[in-house]
């Protein structure tokens, strides 16, 4: 049995379903779940595009089977809905390495400076912060600003050092933070898989903080662009159909995998590194899920003052996009999809 395969109650998934209908509620999971709250959901993708999926829906109940931020995303953007996150330990290593008080802190420094985060942070921290970004979107929105202000770039380091190089500014001060799961997929293990499947397509999705680092090492020159493809969520499940290569390397979290093989299964998909994998996506159980039904918890809240602020972030990233992938590299996918 690999990583990415389980065995699981299907009794359990039956009762979680009739009682989602029952209580007119939608669950919405991350790629990077497990298999099993992947099967059970009614949608499946990446943060932002369940956040804009929780906001269309007529449910009256989200379960958020994600990262603690992600709900809380979702919560600005739906209101007026019972946001549940099954499991309060699902935090985000990235998102934790900066909050409020520090970005205040740092505000202070650079009393002049424009403040970009990346979406994987706080509403706290969102509502400090002046636009928020994606992966796909961070080139275009530092773009969006002024070449004479200087920007305060948190909390990826990697995204950040990427963004620098690309747009050639100077003035972006990078925050030091990293996702855990990053560390899995460096550039050693990247070219070790690929000259192990060398007919292989090298497909990179940097949402979420873990391969941002591979965005740094390609246009670094750490990792070669051949045979490469930056994608959008929707656009790595696409690629494989659309390309006639019958391999695929993914350097993502591993979570991704299921859905890939699953709308796949005449493609061959190799993880960059498979110990890839987000403890905090990980915590998430059908259990979990049912009890989050049954007693409607945990609900994620966001105070109105700090979520009318973090909307208006949010607000800024989805004007300027957010879909395309951010480096201009050779190989590279020009999807529009999130």
């Amino acid at each position: 049995m690999t990583v990415l395969e389980t065995n699981y109650d299907t009794a359990l998934h039956v009762e979680i379903r009739a009682l989602a209908k029952a209580r007119n509620a939608v669950i919405l999971a991350h790629n990077y779940e497990r298999p099993e709250i992947q099967d059970v959901a009614d949608y499946v993708g990446d943060s932002l595009g369940l956040s804009r999926e929780a906001a269309r829906t007529d449910a009256d109940v989200i379960v958020f089977c994600g990262v603690h931020f992600m709900a809380e995303t979702a919560a600005i953007l739906s209101p007026q809905k019972t946001v549940l996150l099954p499991d309060l330990a699902a935090g985000c290593s990235l998102a934790s390495t900066i909050n409020a008080d520090q970005l205040r802190a740092w505000k202070a420094e650079y009393p002049d400076a424009v403040v970009v985060s990346y979406v994987n942070t706080t509403a706290e921290v969102k509502a400090e912060t002046d636009y928020c970004c994606t992966s796909g979107n961070a080139v275009e929105v530092i773009q969006a600003i002024p070449a004479d202000r200087t920007i305060l770039f948190c909390p990826d380091m990697f995204l950040g050092a990427h963004v620098k190089r690309i747009t050639g500014r100077e003035n972006i001060v990078i925050w030091m933070g990293e996702c855990h799961v990053h560390a899995g997929i460096d550039p050693e293990h990247i070219n070790h898989m690929r000259a192990a499947h060398p007919e292989a397509e090298f497909l990179v999705h940097p949402e979420c903080g873990c391969s941002t680092s591979v965005l740094d090492a390609v246009s670094s020159g750490a990792v070669s662009s051949r045979q490469l493809q930056i994608l959008s969520t929707e656009g790595m499940i696409r690629r494989p159909a659309e390309s006639s290569a019958t391999e695929f390397i993914v350097a993502t979290e591993i979570g991704i995998l299921h859905r890939l093989r699953g709308e796949n299964p005449t493609k061959v998909f190799h993880a960059a590194n498979d110990k890839a994998s987000c403890a905090y996506m990980k915590v998430t159980t059908l259990p979990k899920v049912l009890r989050a039904l049954q007693h409607m918890e945990h609900r994620i809240t966001v105070p109105p003052a700090i979520a009318a602020r973090a909307k208006l972030a949010i607000d800024r990233m989805v004007a300027i996009g957010g879909t395309q992938p951010s480096s201009p590299i050779a190989g590279q996918s020009d999807d529009p999809g999130e």
